[in-house]
C-alpha cells in the first residue's frame, strides 16, 4: 500500500500491517543526518559557553589585543549565544570528540558569523572587517580549557540557583510535616517488621534531616567546581594566552555571576583530571539515594488505603487506574524514584569518564556534561513537583496508627524490664497464636496490675525524645 501498509489476512479477517520498509527508513533517516543519539548540549552549557566568549573578548579588548570596534561585534554576538537567542545554531550531538572541540568551534564560527553580521551595519570600513573564529573569538582559549571550564560553570550555577532552593524548601516541607504530626502515635517498623512504638513526626524528622544532610554535602562540592581550567589552553601549559587572561576573565565572570571562581591552582589537574566532576556527580548520587528512601517510604505509608498500611494519606494527583474507579496511586513518589534511578545511573556514566583521562586531556568531556548537568536538573525539577505535589498534601491517618500499635506484638518489648525477655516473648508469641492483643494476654494471665500493665504499655511514654 502506498501509505507504507499492507494488508493481511489472519484467522479473524484482513488486518492492516505496517511495511517493514517504513521502520528501515526511519532509521536510515537517522544515520543520514549524523546524530549518534540526538542528544545536544543543555541550555545551561551553552549558556556558559557563550558567557565565556564575551567575557574573553572583553578582557582581550582590555589586554590590548582586540581593537574595540572587533569587539564590540563579538561581544554582541557572544551575548546573544548566552542568552539562547542562537540555539538552534548548536545542533551537534554530545558524542562527538572526547574534547568537545566541536561544540566549541561551532560556538566559535556562530559567534565570529554573527559578530561580521553585526560589524557590516556598523560605521564604514568596518564591512570589510573579517571576524576570524579561532584568531579572534577563540582568543587565548583552546576547546582543552574552554569545555572543563563550561562545565564547572554551568554546574555550579544550576547547583545555586536551581537544586538547592529546590532541595532546601523540599526539607522545609518535611521538617513542617515533622511538627504537624509530632503528636501521631504509630508503629516503627524494622526489617519491614513491627518495632516499638514511635511518632509520625519522629519519623519525618528524620526525612528533613536527610535532606539537610545532602544539602551540606553539595556544599561541599562548591570548592572544586569553582575551580577553573582557562588559562592553560592546550596542555596546561598556557602557550597562546596573555598572562592575565584567565584571572581577568574569572574576576568578570564573578563579579556578572554573583559566584565564587578562581582560576586552577594546577593547570595539568585542570585538564587531565575531571575529578571535580565525580566529585559532584558522587554527591547527586547520595541526594538521589536519600530522596529515593523517603519517597519510597511516602509510598509505603499511604499503602492502601484499607489494605496496606495506610498511614499517611497522599494527595490524589490524577486518576489512579485506567481500569479501577477511585484508585489513588503515588503517582509523584514513583516519579521522584525514577528520577533518582537515572541520576544513579548518571553517576556510574560519569564515574567511568572520569577516570578515562589521559596525559594531559579527559577525552569523554561532552558526555561528562551532558550527565552531570542532567542529573542536576532531573534532581531539581523531581525535588520541586516532590514537595509541591505531594508532601504540602499529606495528611496523617492518626486512628489508623494508633490502631497498628495496640495489634502489635512489639508492644511486649515494654515489659522486658518487669517480666524479663523470656516471659515477654512468651506472652507475643500467644497472642500471635489466639489473634488476642499482648496487653489481653497480659491481663488474662494476671501477670501484673492493671494499672502498671497500662502504664507500660502507654504508647506515649515509649517514644522517647527524639
Amino acid at each position: 500500500m502506498a501509505d507504507g501498509y499492507r494488508m493481511e489476512q489472519d484467522s479473524l479477517g484482513q488486518v492492516k500491517v505496517p511495511e517493514g520498509a517504513l521502520w528501515g527508513a526511519q532509521t536510515q533517516r537517522a544515520v543520514d543526518n549524523f546524530p549518534i543519539s540526538g542528544i545536544r548540549f543543555p541550555r545551561d552549557f551553552i549558556g556558559a559557553l557563550g558567557m565565556i566568549k564575551y567575557l574573553a573578548c572583553q578582557v582581550n579588548r582590555d589586554l590590548g589585543l582586540l581593537d574595540s570596534a572587533m569587539a564590540a561585534g563579538i561581544s554582541q554576538a557572544a551575548m546573544e549565544v548566552t542568552e539562547g537567542q542562537w540555539d538552534d545554531q548548536f545542533p551537534l550531538d554530545i558524542f562527538q570528540t572526547g574534547s568537545g572541540t566541536s561544540t566549541n568551534m561551532n560556538a566559535n564560527e556562530v559567534i565570529a558569523h554573527r559578530a561580521a553580521e553585526i560589524l557590516s551595519q556598523g560605521a564604514a570600513g568596518v564591512a570589510a572587517r573579517k571576524v576570524h573564529p579561532n584568531d579572534h573569538v577563540n582568543l587565548s582559549q583552546s576547546s582543552n580549557d574552554v569545555i572543563p571550564s563550561c562545565i564547572h560553570i554551568a554546574a555550579l550555577v544550576s547547583l545555586e540557583k536551581d537544586l538547592l532552593p529546590a532541595l532546601n524548601k523540599l526539607r522545609s516541607a518535611l521538617d513542617s510535616k515533622s511538627k504537624a504530626f509530632a503528636d501521631v502515635l504509630k508503629l516503627g517498623r524494622t526489617h519491614l517488621q513491627d518495632a516499638t512504638p514511635m511518632t509520625l513526626g519522629q519519623e519525618f524528622s528524620g526525612y528533613a534531616a536527610m535532606v539537610a544532610n545532602g544539602i551540606g554535602r553539595l556544599g561541599n562540592v562548591r570548592w572544586h567546581l569553582g575551580e577553573l581550567a582557562l588559562g592553560g589552553t592546550a596542555v596546561g601549559t598556557g602557550i597562546n594566552a596573555h598572562p592575565e587572561f584567565a584571572k581577568k576573565v574569572i574576576e568578570r565572570l564573578n563579579d556578572l555571576s554573583g559566584l565564587e571562581f578562581r582560576e586552577a591552582e594546577n593547570h595539568f589537574e585542570a585538564q587531565g583530571a575531571r575529578d571535580a566532576v565525580v566529585e559532584t556527580s558522587g554527591a547527586l548520587k547520595t541526594v538521589a539515594v536519600s530522596l529515593y528512601k523517603i519517597a519510597n517510604d511516602i509510598r509505603w505509608l499511604g499503602s492502601g488505603p484499607r489494605a496496606g498500611f495506610g498511614e499517611i494519606k497522599i494527595p490524589a494527583v490524577q486518576p489512579g487506574s485506567s481500569i479501577m474507579p477511585g484508585k489513588v496511586n503515588p503517582v509523584m513518589a514513583e516519579a521522584l524514584m525514577m528520577a533518582c534511578a537515572q541520576v544513579i545511573g548518571n553517576d556510574a556514566a560519569i564515574t567511568f569518564a572520569g577516570a578515562s583521562g589521559n596525559f594531559e586531556l579527559n577525552a569523554m568531556l561532552p558526555v561528562l556534561a551532558h550527565n552531570l548537568l542532567q542529573s542536576l536538573q532531573i534532581l531539581t525539577g523531581a525535588a520541586v513537583a516532590f514537595e509541591e505535589k505531594c508532601v504540602q498534601g499529606l495528611e496523617a491517618d492518626a486512628d489508623r496508627c494508633r490502631q497498628s500499635i495496640d495489634r502489635s506484638l512489639a508492644m511486649a518489648t515494654a515489659l522486658v524490664p518487669k517480666l524479663g525477655y523470656d516471659n515477654a516473648a512468651a506472652l507475643a508469641k500467644e497472642a500471635f497464636v489466639t489473634g488476642k492483643t499482648v496487653r489481653q494476654v497480659a491481663q488474662d494471665k494476671g501477670v501484673m496490675k492493671p494499672e502498671e500493665l497500662n502504664t507500660l504499655l502507654d504508647p506515649a511514654k515509649l517514644i522517647g525524645n527524639g
